[in-house]
């Protein structure tokens, strides 16, 4: 997953089965983007936002995340 954080408009675009790209109006201060990011996701795949845990990429744009099984 690849995430741009500050962007004007917030987008997700899944660019192949498990690849999204995904851009956040939240600054990467104080966790707000990471945040956002799981609010998308849990969203996105209609899971609730507790599940939805950042495996590895908590300070960089490129990041693992772990999604339940629907």
């Amino acid at each position: 997953m690849r995430v741009i954080a500050g962007a004007k408009k917030e987008t997700i675009k899944q660019t192949s089965p498990d690849h999204f790209e995904i851009s956040v109006k939240e600054r990467a201060k104080q966790n707000m983007a990471n945040t956002r990011v799981r609010e998308l996701i849990a969203a996105h795949f209609g899971a609730p936002v507790s599940a939805i845990r950042i495996i590895s990429g908590h300070h960089s744009p490129g990041k693992i995340l772990r999604v339940p099984a629907a």
